[in-house]
């Protein structure tokens, strides 16, 4: 299932590296991928909110905002404007661009 937000949330990966999150299926990926050793309470809720949303059980922009308050949280939200349309590969969907 790879369902489109209504807009892309930017994540700081590392540094130089931002992810776009364009879809549940890519803040998944994204919160699958976050180290064990960093996972706590927050991520786990997330996580679950974005499954619960894959499963139909909360909308779509619920799990947007998850994600979202997650990147706040750890700070690693990136603003939309730093990031230029034409510096962001996508080629599955989700893309990852030099900062």
């Amino acid at each position: 299932m790879n369902v489109n937000f209504n807009r892309p949330v930017y994540l700081k990966e590392r540094e130089g590296l931002i992810r776009e999150i364009v879809s549940l299926a890519d803040a998944i990926d994204f919160l699958e991928d976050w180290p064990e050793k960093d996972r706590d309470l927050v991520h786990e809720a997330v996580l679950k909110t974005c499954y619960m949303a894959h499963d139909g059980h909360k909308p779509l922009e619920v799990a947007r905002d998850a994600i979202r308050a997650f990147g706040n949280k750890k700070g690693i939200l990136m603003k939309q404007p730093a990031i230029q349309p034409w510096m962001i590969k996508t080629p599955t969907g989700g893309g990852r661009v030099s900062a």
